[in-house]
């Protein structure tokens, strides 16, 4: 079980994930920070000196925080737009390549000696 184990961790896929998994804890830390730092004071400016996370309901003895949903809402939206931007640029990367004409490769001495036959056959027929 032990050997099956380290076969599937040393897997491409696996590592790729977990790779993937770090990037994307990392790339969250730098989403939140624009967003609690940057983007939600210029938000908060705009509307009044309001703060999101702040805002709140009372209901009996419980607090709905909707501020914070407010926040959780704008951070997805943020982190969608992030990712949209680097999958389109991906894709057109991968858009230019398939685009771009492979050189056909020189044919050696036989296959050039073959095209002429095929060529002669085609002219007596």
């Amino acid at each position: 079980m032990l050997k099956e184990f380290r076969n599937f961790i040393q897997r491409g896929n696996v590592m790729d994930l977990a790779v993937a998994v770090i990037i994307g804890g990392a790339f969250g830390a730098i989403v939140n920070s624009l967003i609690d730092d940057i983007i939600m004071p210029v938000i908060g400016v705009l509307l009044g000196g309001v703060d999101f996370t702040g805002l709140s309901i009372w209901v009996g003895d419980a607090v709905i925080l909707y501020g914070n949903f407010i926040q959780a809402v704008i951070n997805f939206l943020v982190i969608a737009f992030s990712v949209f931007l680097v999958v389109r640029s991906y894709n057109r990367l991968q858009k230019e390549e398939a685009e771009t004409p492979e050189e056909p490769a020189e044919l050696s001495a036989e296959e050039i000696l073959l095209t002429e036959i095929r060529d002669l056959l085609k002219e007596s027929n």
